[in-house]
């Protein structure tokens, strides 16, 4: 049997410009409220950024079949990806209008196998520190219903702008 899967996205000009016409924290507050589109990556992947505060953030994933690697479990990009996506949303959601930030590095510690069954995950990133040129953020990959930690991931960003 074969599924399909359609993904849709609006511009993401539109919402690169977004970014830099309010403060970090009401951009994602927008997002998450719907007053502005996802990002692509969020449509493709499917995951929705579900709580918004100045320094974390949570995204919320509930994985599929789309998301498998050849062995039948979630491909562990997908962790790398959500862990990414928290760990900078947390260090742009502090950032004053204008700026914006690109991630230098970023490391990810697998710690369970994800299975389509396991029903939804959630992804914290949480800012270690911010300084006027690089911030540090740290995320928890858990699963919903037991919060059973599933990986774990930093990263360093540079703020541009």
């Amino acid at each position: 049997m074969t599924s399909r899967i359609e993904v849709e996205w609006e511009d993401p000009k539109a919402l690169a410009a977004a970014a830099l016409e309010s403060t970090g924290l009401k951009f994602l507050e927008r997002i998450r409220d719907g007053d502005l589109s996802r990002a692509p990556i969020q449509g493709l992947l499917g995951f929705e950024l579900t709580e918004v505060d100045e320094g974390r953030i949570v995204f919320r994933l509930t994985p599929g079949e789309q998301h498998f690697n050849p062995i039948g479990t979630v491909h562990g990009g997908i962790a790398a990806t959500l862990i990414d996506s928290a760990t900078g949303a947390a260090v742009h959601s502090t950032l004053p209008q204008g700026m914006g930030y690109t991630t230098l590095e970023f490391g990810v510690k697998l710690l369970a196998a994800i299975r389509a069954g396991d029903g939804p995950i959630c992804c914290e990133g949480r800012v270690v520190h911010r300084g006027s040129r690089v911030a540090t953020a740290e995320a928890k990959l858990t699963r919903e219903s037991d919060e059973r930690l599933l990986a774990t991931g930093t990263s360093t960003c540079l703020l541009v702008g």
